[in-house]
């Protein structure tokens, strides 16, 4: 039986149900490069406090280096009869320096030792995320680029709407994630802030450089309330929070790819590379990346509602109910690290089947909003001229036409106000190209989008 380090009041040992219970290693391992690196910076403030000589700190940091190139190695194991990580590297302390490395939680808590090696964790994740999503929006900007002739159609509600170029739809994804940056670069600063030297809760008594750790340890500043340091888990809420957003825009786009493959829209084909087959069926190929992206976004919604729910009644102070906050996290970086690896590869090797999309563009009345448009420039109330299109397009309907059979004897029937140069009108070209708004879809106002996103993610 291991002497737990904290059993001095204590007059029998865990039930080892408990032990088991209580046990947070199968999430701790993410924490030990951390824990080792802040445990280092409370070692140099232990000895500007004297509270450890300069052989004793030479000794525990020799000890500790030791340590990660055993942990490297897979020459440390846990044991978990030391609940935690934090414990675990105590132990190897005590057992290699005795009294000496009895000496490294002087000043500390695991409260505040936990938090502190989870932020600057959480900062070296976040910055995975982020660079991740930086690949994602260059792959947004080639497909723009290279898609900037193809007219596509717009949807409202799902049915066709108005048309557009692919380019602009693709940077519309680009603008949707260029979010998820900024707001994980927003909430990346209050990771910023070092819990270490709070203690418990109170504090402590020895006068411990919490700046000097800080800056060590590359953070701007140590928290500014003991009390709040070692219960505040709202930085680990905002990650889960974007990371749950991230998974919403995969999710949305995932359903536009599933969609898009069908046979029924046609509109792009995804490589062999990134889809499956059937058990059965030969013919079939699969788009499953996007759809267990499309599930997986359920599995980091569920993350952010466990933390919290865990978080919502707990009492002010550390409770053990904040172990629970480490799973939930590292369970949604895995996921979405995985997904934004996988969707990068299948969204730069998919191909746009451009003679489906434009007989499918062709069709489907798209243009009839442009119609409305020429009659509004020709001083008919919009009210007055979208009754007039709605009626064409009815009768159009009924007789199995296209608008862009009409002549223009054809639309003087419904209005006088109708010449010869509204066959400009009804071409897709035009259509995409007045729509030159600022954000439009008019291929310079794409143009300049794309322009202004390199620029955007060049200045991150």
């Amino acid at each position: 039986m291991v002497d737990k380090l904290w059993a001095g009041r204590f007059e029998t040992n865990t039930n080892k149900i408990v032990e088991q219970f209580t046990c947070s290693l199968q999430d701790d391992y993410h924490l030990f490069e951390a824990d080792i690196k802040a445990s280092i910076a409370h070692l140099h403030a232990l000895k500007k406090t004297g509270l450890v000589s300069k052989k004793e700190e030479e000794d525990i940091k020799e000890c500790l280096n030791e340590l990660v190139d055993k942990y490297k190695q897979g020459e440390f194991t846990l044991n978990s009869e030391y609940e935690d990580i934090h414990m675990n590297i105590e132990a190897y302390l005590i057992d290699k320096l005795g009294d000496v490395g009895k000496k490294i939680h002087t000043g500390r808590s695991r409260n505040d030792q936990v938090v502190t090696a989870f932020k600057l964790t959480l900062i070296n994740r976040v910055d995975l995320i982020m660079d991740g999503l930086v690949k994602l929006e260059s792959v947004f900007i080639d497909l723009a680029e290279k898609y900037i002739s193809i007219i596509i159609p717009g949807y409202t509600h799902l049915q066709k709407a108005q048309p557009i170029l692919l380019s602009h739809y693709y940077m519309a994804y680009f603008e949707m994630f260029f979010r998820d940056i900024e707001k994980l670069k927003f909430f990346r600063k209050y990771l910023l802030e070092l819990p270490l030297g709070s203690g418990a809760l109170a504090g402590n008594p020895f006068h411990m450089d919490r700046k000097g750790m800080a800056s060590e340890l590359g953070l701007a500043d140590p928290t500014h309330n003991s009390l709040d340091s070692i219960s505040d888990r709202d930085y680990a809420l905002d990650i889960l929070y974007s990371l749950s957003q991230i998974m919403v825009h995969f999710s949305r786009l995932s359903e536009d790819i599933i969609l898009w493959s069908t046979e029924e829209f046609g509109f792009i084909s995804l490589s062999d590379a990134f889809t499956t087959g059937s058990s059965i069926m030969p013919q079939k190929k699969n788009p499953d990346v996007s759809e267990l992206t499309r599930g997986k976004t359920g599995r980091v919604f569920g993350d952010l509602i466990n933390l919290l729910t865990t978080i919502k009644g707990l009492p002010m102070g550390y409770n053990r109910d904040l172990q629970e906050d480490k799973h939930a996290v590292f369970d949604a970086l895995e996921t979405v690290e995985k997904v934004l690896e996988v969707n990068i590869g299948m969204l730069s090797t998919l191909r746009v089947n451009e003679d489906r999309v434009y007989k499918n563009v062709e069709s489907g009345y798209l243009l009839a909003t442009d119609l409305a448009d020429y009659l509004v420039l020709r001083g008919i109330p919009f009210r007055e001229a979208h009754r007039v299109i709605g009626s064409i397009v009815k009768d159009a309907v009924h007789q199995k036409k296209n608008l862009q059979d009409y002549k223009v004897k054809d639309l003087q029937v419904y209005s006088k106000m109708f010449e010869d140069d509204v066959a400009e009108y009804l071409q897709l070209e035009h259509s995409v190209n007045t729509r030159d708004s600022y954000g439009g879809t008019a291929r310079k106002c794409v143009k300049s989008q794309i322009s202004m996103a390199k620029k955007r993610l060049s200045d991150l």
